[in-house]
């Protein structure tokens, strides 16, 4: 046996030896295997009771669609509850034992600090876990002794994977914010950052499979095994036991907060020039890894627009695009949208995605707010492939419509999504000698720098542009037919 081999076998040995402290800990706290018990058993139960009433129910009607998605749905459902408890579980793990004095040692133990983190994960990760397997079954069981119904195999695939996903995903980001508070009270009030998304990743989860598309899920599924290498590789970067030992107390230091914001926010600065010149010469250059990125998601969404409109034509007769050359100017002014009331307007609407996708990039590495800065683009390569579609023109309608402002919005917007990513990516792996605040902060300092330096006046340009001179440029190639 060689000395990696040894070495491997005592790492794996180690974790095994902190998971199984942790689970045995776990099946003698009756706190815990209350409602593990009843979120397996009686949980599943109940929604087989459901799903029989509403088969009966529909069926009266002729609506069996609506049975048929229901029961795939309330399979998710009895999946996901036994794993919400994995939560409370990994919230508890540093810092519940740091309240009862177990944990110093624990951390003094010659186990390395990545024992002992993967240790208390996966041991916050497995008894859930197998409890909403063994829900899974039993609501299946019921299933088919009632209404006859079994799972196919690829949609029974599908929820196993969610169910896994979603779980090592909170756990992994709950062990997070384990490791960095003092308190369970303040590692709760922490948890509305895996609570909220996970929520709305299940309802959207629902829709999808109410409206049947279940080759959706795969991409979630690889979506939240992407998430849970981060938050892994997050907790691991972060976890520090002497850290974890000397913190005392976590104290709000508005002070330190507003002085370490405005350190990284002006910088060596001594003025505006010099501020603007250190924003064009180091911010910016410095995103440009996360600029790249951007490019290339939002040449994809383009790309998915147009692919999604040979899957969705809309009818020629309903895109009326002529009606593009009738009293353009005319109705541009009736509107008063050709006025600094205009001007507003759009720059407010603006300002306001950007808004939005910044705060929808914290709770998500950035990720959500590429997105979301992606999805207009998809809609003009979905409207102008259309078009295309049905015959028109549609290059013309692009210079017409959207080059004169573009050429100022998209840079814009692909700045500010660069922003939002390194704003996102900067919890996932401060710099060197920088704790989780401090990195946190600086990277804030960042975005506002570039937003107001240099998105903000592009998107005011633009949107000046959009409303004075797009008009004219539309008219001019689109109204002589």
């Amino acid at each position: 046996m060689t000395a990696d081999t040894r070495r491997y076998l005592g790492f794996r040995e180690a974790v095994g030896l902190i998971a199984g402290r942790e689970i045995a800990d776990q099946l003698r706290d009756w706190r815990i295997l209350t409602p593990i018990a009843i979120l397996t058993l009686f949980f599943p139960l109940l929604m087989n009771f459901t799903a029989n009433k509403a088969t009966s129910f529909v069926a009266q009607y002729g609506a069996n669609v609506v049975a048929d998605r229901l029961i795939p749905f309330l399979l998710m459902v009895v999946g996901f509850f036994p794993i919400s408890i994995s939560l409370v579980i990994a919230l508890e793990s540093f810092a519940g034992e740091r309240e009862r004095l177990s944990l110093e040692p624990l951390l003094a133990t010659p186990l390395t600090d990545g024992q002992l983190y993967l240790g208390k994960m996966l041991a916050s990760l497995l008894v859930p876990l197998m409890a909403a397997y063994l829900g899974i079954g039993v609501y299946l069981l019921g299933l088919a002794l009632t209404v006859h119904w079994s799972a196919p195999p690829s949609l029974l695939a599908q929820v196993l994977m969610l169910t896994t996903m979603q779980a090592l995903v909170m756990v992994s980001g709950a062990v997070v914010i384990s490791s960095q508070t003092t308190s369970v009270r303040a590692a709760n009030l922490l948890a509305s950052f895996v609570i909220v998304p996970m929520s709305q990743l299940i309802i959207g989860e629902s829709l999808i499979m109410f409206w049947a598309q279940y080759a959706v899920l795969w991409w979630i599924v690889f979506g939240l095994f992407i998430v849970a290498i981060i938050l892994g590789r997050m907790g691991m970067h972060l976890f520090n036991r002497e850290e974890l030992l000397g913190r005392e107390i976590d104290v709000l230091d508005i002070r330190w907060v507003w002085h370490h914001f405005k350190s990284a926010f002006i910088g060596r600065a001594v003025g505006l020039g010099s501020w603007y010149a250190g924003v064009l010469k180091v911010s910016v250059p410095r995103l440009w890894p996360s600029m790249l990125f951007m490019l290339v998601a939002m040449l994809g969404g383009y790309w998915l627009g147009i692919r999604m409109a040979g899957q969705y034509q809309i009818p020629p007769d309903l895109l009326q695009a002529d009606s593009i050359k009738v009293d353009l100017l005319n109705q541009m002014r009736n509107f008063g949208l050709m006025s600094g009331r205009g001007w507003w307007l759009v720059l407010a609407n603006n300002l306001r995605a950007i808004g939005v996708a910044s705060l929808a990039g914290i709770f998500t590495f950035g990720i959500l707010g590429v997105i979301l800065l992606m999805v207009p683009v998809g809609l003009i390569g979905f409207f102008f492939g259309n078009l295309s579609l049905a015959g028109f023109d549609a290059f013309r309608y692009v210079v017409a419509l959207v080059v004169p402002h573009g050429v100022l919005e998209i840079p814009a917007a692909i700045l500010a999504g660069a922003a939002i990513l390194h704003l996102g990516m900067s919890l996932v792996s401060p710099p060197s000698g920088e704790s989780l605040g401090e990195s946190w902060l600086s990277a804030l300092a960042e975005w506002c720098r570039v937003c107001l330096g240099v998105v903000v006046p592009l998107l005011a340009a633009a949107a000046a542009i959009e409303v004075f001179v797009t008009p004219l440029v539309a008219a001019l190639l689109l109204g002589g037919g």
